[in-house]
């Protein structure tokens, strides 16, 4: 029997009183909770106490959330005493000034997810000094710990209308941020919980043919063994398809820990929310790729309440699934492009250097050749819609959720580089652009989003075999 097969086996659903004795998969928090999220905390310095008109009208957005969620996509430490640049790091050495614990807290978020690509940007030391800032400022973060034990767990918020799990994965890091669990007496490995995805490349059959022909003439090539149907080149998998593209299939036991943690967390708890930050298939897609739907399903029948993908920098559709929110890509919520100090390698790659150039001039050179042209957009903007998002409020009644109210952002892309990436309400024309493409995006999903007053609106109603009593 299989790993999925025994995961399979083991959620076995036991009704007593209307209550999943294994999986507990109903939601269970009093009437009027509410669930504020964001996407990707790019976040460099501390701003609830600077000069940053329009910020504060996003802030009282979070007033009446019970919890309120983003990723931290960055590492806060002083990097003179704590942590060093890693060799293999996610792109850009995201780092943050130390004050950034309790500016997080006066800015109202009270839960964050660690796993995504620059979890260990700054070495295992980097990782823990993070921690230990958010455990000073009562943030609850969950994704990465001392092992992978730790590092996939649920973490857990007390709030009047109940309390809420966290379990937060990433498919998109480095490899060597992948945490590791013991084995005998060798201990487990630091780092973040991982979902391995298995990568092919989907051509046309006469081209899986021509790759084939390819490989047979390489020096070493043994045919023993190969799988007819696709063809691998130095490490890259082809395969034939109708849709030319890419196709991506979850590590099967990473699949199993990840549902397991999610049952044990909401076993634990009356809400839980699953995060992944994931780049796939590009971050220049709009749409996610092609095992998430089925994958996101598989997490809401586990017993999230929630399922929040962070990681492309752009807008991504909306689900509702049994009355559960499935929120593809919320975007970017900071996006602070200028950050200090950088390692000597982000230097080179660029073809700088640190005795003539700044870290700024470094990243201002990042983020012109780092952005790819998102889809449907080209020239000077090609890169505008990394710089719109939405904040999602999302409110549950009778343990369902009925709304869904989507405020848009902007990040003052138009700003110097030392300005840009806090957040503002979104102007009317701008907020109107950002929803109605949102729609678009939503729409192979089933979901209707309206739009008023500048507002996204997504309207339910509990059924009545939905609804149920809060089980304490």
């Amino acid at each position: 029997m299989d790993r999925d097969s025994q995961e399979n086996s083991r959620h076995r659903v036991h009704q007593d009183g209307g209550f999943d004795i294994v999986g507990s998969v109903a939601t269970n928090v009093d009437d009027g909770f509410t669930m504020a999220a964001v996407g990707d905390i790019l976040y460099a310095r501390p701003v609830a106490r600077g000069h940053y008109p329009g910020l504060a009208d996003v802030l009282r957005i979070f007033d009446d959330a019970d919890v309120t969620f983003g990723n931290l996509e960055t590492n806060i430490l002083e990097v003179q005493s704590k942590g060093y640049p890693e060799a293999d790091f996610g792109g850009a050495y995201c780092i943050s000034d130390p004050g950034l614990g309790t500016d997080l807290k006066a800015l109202g978020f009270n839960m964050v997810s660690r796993a995504n690509n620059h979890t260990l940007d700054w070495g295992v030391e980097g990782m823990r000094e993070t921690s230990r800032t958010l455990d000073r400022n009562g943030i609850v973060h969950a994704g990465a710990g001392e092992n992978l034990a730790q590092a996939g767990a649920a973490r857990f918020l007390e709030t009047p209308r109940g309390r809420v799990a966290l379990v937060s994965f990433a498919t998109t890091f480095a490899a060597m941020a992948r945490a590791g669990g013991h084995a005998g007496e060798a201990p487990g490995r630091p780092g973040l919980n991982p979902l391995r995805l298995t990568k092919r490349i989907v051509v046309p059959p006469a081209m899986l043919e021509n790759l084939r022909q390819v490989r047979e003439v390489l020096p070493g090539y043994n045919p023993a063994g190969k799988d007819p149907g696709q063809v691998v080149l130095d490490e890259v998998i082809f395969k034939a398809g109708d849709k030319v593209g890419y196709s991506f299939e979850p590590n099967s036991c990473d699949v199993a820990d990840i549902l397991r943690n999610v049952r044990r967390g909401k076993q634990m708890s009356d809400f839980c929310i699953v995060t992944n930050h994931e780049h796939e298939p590009g971050v220049w897609s709009q749409e996610p790729p092609d095992y998430e739907q089925s994958f996101a399903r598989k997490l809401i029948d586990a017993g999230a309440d929630a399922y929040i993908v962070h990681g492309p920098h752009q807008l991504r559709g909306i689900e509702i699934y049994k009355g559960r929110p499935i929120l593809y890509s919320l975007g970017n919520f900071f996006c602070q492009d200028l950050r200090t100090p950088l390692g000597a390698d982000a230097y080179a790659i660029y073809g700088m250097d640190p005795r003539v150039d700044t870290d700024a001039e470094v990243t201002v050179n990042e983020v012109a050749k780092g952005y790819p042209t998102a889809e449907g957009l080209a020239g000077p903007q090609s890169d505008t819609i990394f710089y719109e998002s939405v904040v999602a409020i999302s409110r549950f009644e009778q343990n369902q959720l009925v709304q869904l109210l989507l405020h848009p952002i902007e990040l003052r892309r138009s700003n110097r580089f030392a300005n840009r990436g806090v957040p503002r309400l979104a102007p009317a024309p701008q907020a109107v652009a950002i929803l109605e493409r949102l729609q678009k995006l939503s729409k192979p999903f089933g979901t209707q989003i309206a739009i008023e007053n500048g507002i996204g609106v997504i309207q339910l109603q509990p059924t009545s075999a939905q609804r149920g009593p809060r089980m304490d």
